[in-house]
């Protein structure tokens, strides 16, 4: 959907004696110089019901294009009848309408809506599937064919593994994040200064630290930026300069986030750096993942990433604090979530303690539905 200076998008919502509806929306604003992404996020309790806007208009001269939209059932008993609306300040299209269980959400990927039931699974075409196979662990899987019905078609959604942090070191080397999975290919995890690159379908990236669209991974950068994210590739990982200062890692509207960058430390003083946190996922902004660990004379890990589901990857782990405490080991950076997210980097330990170890990445995973 694009946005004009007078277009909105707005939600109207039935009334229920509890109401609880979260609304995601990622977006580009695009100007003829300027390619700004953003993202909107509002939460609706209003019992009584009610028509709120839940993507505002972009400024004059400005397209706003939505990315994605997630429309939410956080009410744990009550069932809420939803519209969707197009709105350009006379004229009201609606968009999607549904009834939303308790527990049940619906996505617009740029292209089309998607619902998905209270257990996450995937309803195509106003159909659930009759049977649905996964494979959301490391190792080898096997489909078996259905053969209680005559399938129609079969669809087949896959997430690539993501790459590995790499270890922090003893002296003056970082550990940087691993590059975020995308939807078929694992990401990777870089042997220099340079973050992890976030994977692709089918072959290995070579998108510019500027930012992946369609199916390329982004790269991790040199540089303390907040634009290496992908559209169905996967975040790069957080890099580091030579200053040294640490980039968060990137995130991916449906692959996984790149992990975090692990803390490093300055000679003189010596002073320490602190770590960055991993990307996350479904949103076009550089961080927002597991969160960064601290860089101190005792420091901490960096957090996790979370999974993600059949629609999109997990999101990167923190980077690893780190220490000129002498003897003293620096701290592992966050594991990537699965489904793809990026391991976070490990930070620097002081001689003789050695640097923190880089988080696994999230491991891959299959989603096969058979209608």
């Amino acid at each position: 959907m694009i946005l004009t200076s007078t277009d909105i998008v707005r939600a109207v919502y039935s009334a229920a004696t509890t109401v609880e509806l979260d609304f995601q929306a990622g977006w580009a604003d695009q100007t003829t110089t300027a390619f700004t992404p953003g993202t909107t996020n509002t939460v609706e309790t209003n019992a009584s019901g009610a028509t709120v806007t839940i993507v505002a208009s972009p400024a004059g001269s400005t397209y706003r294009q939505i990315k994605t939209l997630t429309i939410y059932n956080a009410e744990a008993t009550y069932s809420n009848l939803l519209t969707i609306q197009h709105y350009d300040g006379s004229v009201s299209v609606d968009v999607w309408s549904g009834t939303l269980a308790p527990g049940e959400s619906v996505q617009y990927d740029g292209t089309k809506w998607n619902r998905l039931n209270s257990s996450g699974t995937l309803v195509t075409s106003g159909l659930t599937a009759t049977d649905v196979q996964s494979q959301i662990t490391a190792g080898a899987g096997v489909w078996t064919k259905p053969t209680t019905f005559t399938p129609t078609f079969v669809e087949v959604v896959m997430f690539g593994a993501g790459g590995g942090g790499g270890a922090g070191g003893s002296v003056v080397t970082v550990g940087t994040g691993g590059g975020g999975g995308g939807t078929g290919s694992a990401g990777l995890t870089a042997a220099t200064t340079a973050a992890g690159i976030g994977g692709t379908p089918g072959i290995v990236s070579t998108a510019a630290i500027t930012g992946g669209i369609g199916g390329n991974g982004a790269g991790g950068p040199i540089t303390v930026i907040t634009t290496h994210n992908g559209e169905w590739g996967g975040g790069g990982g957080g890099g580091c300069t030579a200053v040294p200062a640490c980039a968060v890692g990137g995130s991916s509207l449906f692959g996984g986030g790149g992990g975090g960058c692990g803390g490093g430390k300055i000679t003189a003083g010596p002073a320490v750096v602190q770590p960055s946190a991993g990307g996350a996922t479904n949103r076009y902004l550089a961080g927002g993942g597991g969160a960064a660990g601290t860089s101190g004379a005792a420091p901490t890990a960096g957090t996790a990433g979370t999974a993600g589901n059949s629609t999109r990857g997990g999101t990167g782990g923190g980077g690893g604090g780190s220490t000129v405490q002498a003897a003293t080991a620096g701290a592992a950076g966050g594991g990537g979530g699965a489904h793809g997210g990026g391991g976070g980097g490990g930070g620097n330990g002081q001689n003789a303690g050695l640097g923190g170890a880089g988080g696994t990445g999230g491991a891959g995973a299959i989603y096969i539905y058979t209608y």
